[in-house]
């Protein structure tokens, strides 16, 4: 059995990040794309985030999608070690209710991208959706299957509110 190279890895701090980093998979596995997840902490084991960001390119990967709360260093870390694009979701904390976790992603200095979503789920999908969409810049199949997802989306849209 001939297993498939991920396009696109989604590490996370810790498995606390899981229930909000599981929305950007459930995106990736309805569009078909192919990924990986792994706990990467960059403060609890930065030799392993060291050895994924460094490998990752070569790994085959396209796309890290990095999920982090509290001092959220982990997407920014990532993003200083490859070239691949690093997509950001703020885990939300209980302490600030994932602003801190907001800024410390979004604010990266000049030069270390990190391309920073919503906090919490609707940033979890997001990622997924915009990894999906970097993808299918060269990837005609994927972008079918992007434009239909979208077009269903639009679809389920009740046009008028329900009454009740």
């Amino acid at each position: 059995m001939s297993r498939i190279r991920p396009h696109v890895g989604i590490i996370m701090g810790s498995q606390s990040d899981w229930p909000t980093m599981k929305h950007a998979a459930d995106i990736l596995t309805a569009l078909g794309v192919s990924f990986e997840t792994k706990i990467v902490s960059a403060h609890r084991t930065p030799d392993r985030l060291y050895s994924y960001a460094k490998g990752a390119k070569a790994a085959g990967l396209k796309v890290i999608i990095a999920g982090a709360g509290g001092a959220a260093h982990l997407p920014g870390m990532a993003a200083a070690m490859t070239v691949l694009p690093v997509l950001g979701v703020p885990v939300e904390s209980k302490a600030l209710k994932g602003q801190d976790s907001l800024y410390s992603i979004v604010q990266m200095p000049a030069g270390v991208p990190v391309g920073t979503l919503a906090i919490g789920e609707a940033g979890a999908k997001n990622a997924g959706l915009f990894a999906a969409e970097i993808l299918a810049l060269s990837d005609p199949a994927l972008a079918e299957r992007l434009e239909d997802w979208r077009k269903q989306h639009s679809a389920d849209v009740a046009e008028t509110p329900v009454q009740g």
